[in-house]
């Protein structure tokens, strides 16, 4: 008796790992642009530290911000279809956001090279993330790349 339901595969841990990240990346664009949850939603700029909204009151966010976040949403829940392409999105995306970190230490907050923008908290974000997206990244495929060899 063949089922559609027995042809279907289950998700591996980094697939689910990165379809979670991916939807955390969306909701996060989204509520960058919902007054209340952001902060002076209405003073947010295109790009730019001049941009004074706030998400959540504590990371400086811009539309541009936003639209990366929601970007970097859909690259997840598109790339979590498959093993390898969820293994590159953790492992990637945590490379990207280690480098947007050193970016934030690197910068001034005040500069016109703050077009994200990012302020202290928004660095310390992007370490955890970076960190913590590589590790997942290669923590959850640790097994099967060494089973590949």
């Amino acid at each position: 008796m063949d089922t559609i339901s027995s042809r279907t595969t289950a998700r591996t841990p980094v697939q689910t790992a990165a379809l979670v990240v991916g939807v955390v990346f969306l909701l996060v664009g989204v509520l960058g642009f919902i007054p209340g949850i952001t902060r002076n939603v209405d003073q947010l700029q295109f790009a730019g530290h001049h941009s004074d909204a706030m998400l959540l009151g504590v990371f400086e966010v811009s539309i541009l911000h936003n639209i990366v976040h929601l970007l970097f949403g859909v690259a997840g829940v598109t790339l979590a279809r498959t093993w390898a392409g969820a293994r590159s999105y953790l492992i990637g995306g945590g490379a990207v956001y280690l480098v947007l970190w050193l970016y934030g230490l690197l910068v001034g907050h005040d500069s016109a090279a703050n077009f994200v923008p990012v302020n202290n908290a928004d660095n310390w974000l992007h370490l955890f993330l970076g960190l913590g997206m590589a590790a997942l990244g290669f923590l959850l495929t640790r097994r099967a790349v060494h089973d590949r060899i």
